[in-house]
């Protein structure tokens, strides 16, 4: 069963999108919710897989939204604005539903929605031999920098960097800033794939390439992406015992 909620500051809305959805039995709508304030709240508390997300809203969009959780579930969006549609595809949404909705589009992004989660419960077999990695396997984050957006999985996140009072977040070939403290972030982060390595860097453990002594009874570690950071001689005490050096 796919747990959801619908967000959508249009009540007819929702009520449409409800009934075309009630012909697929795997779909369990918790909730819904009329702005973005309200489904924080209730996604917090129900923790769903699935977001049927408008994007224009009063006050705050759907990428506030977004930009507000700490991790975000799969998301379909939802909208009567169609210059937003390459948006959303250049960040790697799920899929983008144009209202009025169409019943086969609609099935359309629920088959593409099922066929991901059955790719993940493979990967999640492959990885049976770590509970912690089953467990960050499909989270991701929303990261916005301007004009332009992604859906960013953890695993794929090598190095956070604080920037003052943003994150500098180091993914594929992209460095953009997100408004966050280094702390909030550190708070969130599971700690069997990320180390807090200083009070400047946080590293995904899953990206280390070597590990060599340093001053002071330091480490330097390099990343596969050939980024070189500096774990102090405190840090370093707790490292290797993470990584039972």
């Amino acid at each position: 069963m796919i747990k959801a909620i619908i967000i959508d500051d249009e009540r007819l809305a929702r009520r449409e999108l409800k009934s075309l959805l009630k012909k697929h039995d795997d779909i369990d709508i918790l909730d819904e919710a009329g702005n973005a304030d309200e489904a924080m709240e209730k996604i917090q508390e129900l923790n769903p897989d699935l977001l049927f997300l408008d994007i224009q809203m009063p006050e705050k969009t759907g990428f506030d939204l977004l930009e507000m959780l700490p991790t975000v579930p799969k998301v379909i969006f939802t909208t009567a604005y169609d210059e937003f549609a390459l948006q959303a595809f250049e960040i790697n949404a799920l899929d983008y539903l144009l209202k009025p909705i169409e019943p086969k589009r609609l099935d359309a992004a629920l088959k593409k929605l099922r066929e991901q989660v059955e790719q993940e419960a493979v990967q999640m077999e492959v990885e049976q031999n770590s509970k912690d990695k089953k467990k960050i396997l499909g989270e991701q984050v929303f990261v916005k920098d301007g004009d332009k957006c992604w859906f960013v999985n953890l695993k794929d996140i090598r190095l956070l960097e604080s920037d003052g009072n943003y994150v500098k977040v180091y993914f594929d070939g992209h460095r953009p800033l997100i408004h966050r403290s280094l702390n909030a972030l550190d708070e969130k982060l599971d700690d069997s794939m990320f180390f807090r390595a200083s009070r400047k860097y946080i590293i995904n453990l899953t990206w280390i390439d070597k590990i060599e002594p340093w001053f002071n009874g330091g480490l330097m570690v390099t990343l596969k992406g050939g980024e070189r950071v500096e774990i102090s001689r405190r840090q370093a005490a707790k490292f290797k015992e993470r990584l039972s050096l």
